[in-house]
């Protein structure tokens, strides 16, 4: 074993010494004023001249920029590409389009609908655009959704004829498709949970409606909504989302349950007044969705609405009156069709809320023009 003291042992065998740097340092003198130097071979084997010293000459390669000039692709000087704004109502990055279909517009050309509900998304819908650019966020549904909202009314017209249960049916595929509709109009979805609780508070409704009868169908239609309202809250206070959240959530449910519930009048009304005012509806859908401009086709919509009536209720018992109740249906189912074309409207929000809102809105006239008229 060598005697060597330790102090000598670790300077033999100290791999930064340089040879003949090492000095004990003095009594009373500061800690040497030496840095180590990295004197072992680098990545880089030549030096470079400093940026404000570079060759002007210099070409970097394609696909690269030189040092200091503005960043972009293709090379030096090109421009980044305009970036779209994201859409604020789908941070978790949902499929875009609705449903798998592949989006319209107008002129048959393709449009960029966005996806469905709440960053992440680079894709806006046109209503966004609009709004972003100071246009109207209004996109009408057009004449296919009308179409189908003319074949469910008269669906609904002719079951009202036959008899309450047969009503039922095409009652039931409207209240689904509302419920379905009203929470992809306000860009929340998938939310099947909220619209399972819509639509089953829409068939607690009919089921009250059957058993109490028409005589008691303020106090059905009424007091299962307020039991749905109840029912809604207990659910939102034992979410985990934050208070925008679920007050946004609340909301959308609690309209969305009303809407599809109110849809119920269509079954508390008289036999006759809904064999009128599902008419008026599907003549006045379907002439609104003609190619005119909006307040013609609104000036042409009306009185055809009034006419159906006028001529369905010759078949019935409501008579003349029936131009009013078609007139009143009308209105309504204008306004429906209104709201469906506003904020975020999508192949999926015109075949879902742009088919059912119109016949929604237009229940409760249904039923107190045909209480009064009848």
């Amino acid at each position: 074993m060598s005697n060597q003291p330790y102090e000598g042992r670790r300077e033999a065998y100290d791999p930064y010494q340089q040879p003949g740097a090492h000095q004990e340092p003095q009594q009373g003198a500061d800690w040497p004023q030496h840095t180590q130097q990295w004197e072992g071979r680098t990545w880089e084997t030549q030096a470079h001249a400093p940026v404000q010293e570079a060759d002007p000459a210099y070409l970097p390669p394609q696909g690269y920029q030189a040092y200091g000039e503005p960043q972009g692709y293709g090379g030096a000087g090109a421009a980044l590409p305009p970036e779209a704004p994201a859409d604020p109502w789908n941070p978790a990055g949902a499929p875009a389009g609705d449903g798998g279909t592949p989006p319209e517009g107008a002129g048959g050309e393709e449009a960029s609908y966005g996806p469905a509900t709440v960053t992440g998304q680079s894709r806006v819908t046109d209503a966004q655009r609009a709004r972003a650019e100071g246009r109207s966020p209004i996109i009408e549904p057009g004449i296919q959704p009308a179409a189908l909202t003319a074949l469910l009314a008269l669906l609904l017209s002719g079951a009202a004829a036959i008899g309450q249960y047969a009503l039922v049916v095409p009652l039931v595929l409207l209240q689904a498709v509302t419920a379905a509709g009203w929470f992809r109009l306000n860009g929340m979805w998938p939310a099947r949970q909220g619209i399972a609780l819509a639509f089953l508070g829409a068939v607690a409704a009919d089921v009250a409606l059957l058993v109490a009868g028409r005589e008691n169908a303020p106090a059905a239609i009424l007091g299962t909504l307020g039991v749905w309202v109840l029912l809604t809250l207990v659910l939102q206070l034992r979410s985990h989302a934050d208070p925008d959240t679920r007050m946004y959530g609340l909301m959308a449910t609690v309209v969305s349950a009303a809407l599809a519930i109110v849809a119920a009048g269509h079954l508390a009304a008289e036999p006759d007044a809904v064999t009128v005012g599902a008419a008026a509806v599907a003549v006045a859908i379907l002439v609104r969705a003609l190619p005119m401009p909006t307040a013609a086709s609104v000036a042409v919509a009306l009185p055809a609405a009034a006419g159906a009536g006028y001529a369905v209720g010759g078949m019935t018992d409501l008579g003349t009156q029936g131009a009013l109740l078609g007139l009143g249906a009308g209105v309504c189912a204008l306004i429906g069709h209104r709201v469906a074309s506003y904020d975020y409207p999508s192949r999926f929000v015109h075949f879902t809320a742009g088919v059912a809102l119109p016949l929604a809105a237009a229940a409760p006239a249904v039923y107190l023009l045909g209480r009064v008229l009848g």
